[in-house]
């Protein structure tokens, strides 16, 4: 899995290193470094009236492949899967609710190159009004991979409920872990973000949902399973 912000700046706690992604929807993407490692990337808006998001990619060995798997299954693709220079082919999808998620097949640049540890991505939340076309479209395109021997726990699915305003629409929610979560809130306030939602307790650990300083949405976790 890999994940990028598509807005310009950077990131609190990782370090922006240069890179050429070619004639792509990528161009101009700045990777995002943490000890050396990668753990994000950004990405320069093309059309300044799109929001400020963050997306998760799911590695996939053939992106076309993927393309015709989720329309197959009354998904859309946004972008058709594109070569980026040496580093991979990139799409971007949406399910059947309107979800976006990316879709990555790795040439020399595989994708995460740290995840789970402090300031890293550590789950992803999918946010659906309608819950059984969900569980139905995803273990169709990626079963191995959540319910596979020795699939890793990093994607969870919740309902939209009436706590929510009526407008949200379907969403994935990237988490990156933090060792406080109420300590992590300081930070956040300090660099321009925003609290949306203060901690709560998850299946999967202590969760805060924020926003950044260009308005994309996140979340900061504190796991309990390590």
């Amino acid at each position: 899995m890999a994940g990028d912000r598509t807005g310009a700046g950077d990131t609190a706690g990782a370090r922006g290193e240069g890179a050429q992604w070619g004639d792509s929807p990528y161009a101009g993407a700045v990777r995002a470094r943490l000890g050396g490692e990668a753990v994000a990337a950004l990405v320069p808006k093309r059309d300044g009236r799109m929001p400020t998001v963050w997306t998760v990619y799911f590695a996939t060995p053939d992106a076309q492949d993927m393309a015709d798997r989720i329309r197959k299954g009354g998904g859309q693709i946004v972008t058709t899967p594109v070569p980026v220079g040496p580093y991979g082919v990139g799409a971007l999808a949406a399910d059947p609710e309107g979800a976006v998620f990316g879709l990555w097949q790795a040439g020399t640049h595989p994708g995460f190159g740290s995840r789970r540890g402090t300031g890293t991505f550590s789950w992803v939340e999918l946010y659906s009004r309608d819950t059984a076309t969900a569980d139905a479209f995803y273990p169709g395109l990626f079963r191995d991979a959540l319910f596979g021997p020795g699939a890793t726990r990093e994607f969870g699915r919740a309902h939209i409920s009436d706590v929510f305003p009526a407008e949200m629409p379907p969403h994935f929610l990237v988490h990156f872990a933090v060792q406080d979560c109420e300590a992590a809130l300081g930070a956040v306030v300090r660099l321009g973000g925003r609290v949306q939602a203060p901690p709560f307790d998850t299946s999967y650990g202590r969760v805060a949902v924020v926003s950044d300083n260009q308005g994309a949405s996140f979340a900061l976790l504190e796991r309990r399973d390590g």
